[in-house]
């Protein structure tokens, strides 16, 4: 007999669906494998893609394969609740969709506008890209969840705050910066195809005056004008700007290397994690990304002291294997994946977890892009 799995704010019996769930994606891996057969080569490799030697991205997978749960037993988790609290907002579980640019180049049809709808149909937040397709206003228009919208400087002050008025004006929950592109980072599989992504446009020429430019007082002078809308800060990847990032009234605190696609040779983003969390002494909301691509590697995020972690390429398969219902399909995968995990450790709620969870332990295998799904049928002498 399934286990009766009860959600308090869905009333939804999970041991069914878990037991039960049939559906044209069973797995992670049959999503990539679909996503792969539909999308052209050269957007492929963007997508799955990293900087120069791609050791970031490796490190992002072995810092997750490197620690090991440590589940406690004989504890009644016959009520589990995956839900979290973020910015006022009510997530179905502690997964939102991390900003990815050039969404159209795996979702041709809606673009950006399906990342939005997939996170709206499941119940969590979409961060908007600046360089992605739909721009800031469709998406706002044709879908009502909480949404983020995430800006690339490309002009001055007045062009920030034109953006800054817009997203508060169309609803948007928060702000975010990105702040670890200050030089667009070489992607070898990209430069070797001579292939550039469709939003990278000429507007985008004016990254090295505006992006490179942008530094605390412009955060700063950020806040003050803008006190209504909460401010995230993402590619955080020390304590020491975290901290700074607290001193100036950030809201969120975003820890991620750009999934390695930016500076080759970072720490993996589950490393950060715990001095972030530290620095930040429960003065501003963690997130952290950096291939993320199983249930539990959310558990062990949310054990370190993070409070929802965000997904970038695992969703990216989904919209390319099946636009909104596919990023839907993902995070229901993610869902029974975290539910498992967590009552097999013997918690009830992400507030009962803490780092008595995890432990130090040895990968079993060598980290790669595809290294979290070994059942995958792909030829991994290019990856």
């Amino acid at each position: 007999m399934a286990t009766v799995i009860q959600d308090p704010a869905r009333g939804t019996n999970l041991g069914a669906a878990i037991s039960n769930e049939f559906n044209q994606f069973e797995t992670f891996h049959e999503i990539i494998k679909a996503a792969q057969n539909n999308v052209p080569r050269n957007a492929w490799d963007y997508m799955v893609g990293a900087a120069e030697s791609e050791t970031t991205l490796r490190r992002n997978r072995r810092g997750f394969d490197s620690l090991a749960l440590r589940p406690r037993v004989l504890r009644d988790v016959s009520k589990i609740d995956r839900t979290v609290n973020f910015l006022g907002q009510k997530l179905r579980i502690p997964v939102m969709l991390a900003p990815v640019g050039s969404l159209q180049s795996l979702c041709p049809e809606e673009g950006s506008l399906a990342q939005a709808r997939g996170a709206e149909r499941f119940g969590t937040i979409s961060i908007l890209s600046s360089v992605t397709w739909p721009n800031i206003d469709e998406v706002a228009k044709q879908t009502k969840h909480p949404k983020i919208f995430q800006l690339y400087v490309r002009g001055d002050d007045q062009w920030v705050d034109d953006h800054a008025k817009k997203a508060i004006d169309l609803g948007y929950v928060a702000f975010c910066f990105t702040v670890d592109s200050a030089i667009y980072g070489r992607r070898e599989r990209d430069i070797i195809k001579r292939y550039r992504p469709n939003a990278r446009t000429a507007l985008d020429q004016r990254a090295p005056v505006y992006q490179a430019g942008l530094s605390w007082k412009d955060i700063a002078r950020f806040k003050k004008l803008y006190p209504s809308i909460p401010v995230v800060l993402k590619g955080i990847a020390t304590a020491e700007d975290a901290k700074m990032a607290v001193e100036h009234g950030v809201e969120v605190v975003y820890v991620s290397n750009h999934g390695g696609r930016q500076l080759d040779h970072g720490r993996g983003s589950i490393e950060v994690l715990p001095e972030v969390v530290d620095a930040v002494k429960s003065k501003a909301l963690v997130v952290m990304d950096g291939m993320v691509n199983r249930g539990t590697d959310v558990v062990k995020a949310m054990c370190l002291g993070a409070n929802a972690v965000a997904i970038g390429r695992l969703y990216g398969y989904g919209l390319a294997a099946a636009g909104a219902a596919g990023v839907n399909r993902v995070l229901e995968i993610m869902e029974t994946e975290i539910t498992v995990a967590m009552a097999n450790c013997g918690v009830t709620s992400f507030a009962e977890l803490d780092s008595s969870f995890v432990c130090k332990a040895e990968p079993v295998c060598e980290p790669h892009v595809f290294s979290a799904f070994p059942h995958l049928n792909i030829n991994l002498g290019d990856y």
